[in-house]
């Protein structure tokens, strides 16, 4: 059974993209990695998460107070604010005034 045109062309072309779009992903993520390296050995510290994951994860805190992963998310969180407001560059995009705002959650 031969193959149509159709699915020649299919196979040609990923065989021609998908190389091409792997090569640009792996560039992108090994620039960004290279920025958290350099961030890390700058500060010593780096953010672990952006915005709108730390929103997320206090919504779950509060949320779910009585799972039994909470209080190891309540400490990331903790970590992570703390860690905003003691370096001078962080990763993701932070405004200052927004760390300004952010405060610890308690037990």
């Amino acid at each position: 059974m031969a193959l149509t045109a159709v699915a020649w062309l299919s196979m040609l072309v990923a065989i021609i993209l998908l190389p091409g779009v792997a090569t640009v992903v792996l560039v992108k993520s090994m620039r960004s990695e290279e920025r958290k390296l350099e961030l890390l050995q700058e500060q010593g510290s780096i953010d672990s998460y952006s915005p709108r994951a730390l929103t997320e994860l206090r919504e779950w805190i509060q949320a779910n107070p009585n799972d039994p992963y909470a209080s190891i998310a309540r400490e990331r969180h903790n970590e992570c604010v703390r860690t905003l407001k003691d370096i001078d560059e962080p990763y993701y995009e932070w405004s200052t005034e927004e760390i300004e705002q952010l405060e610890e959650l308690q037990p």
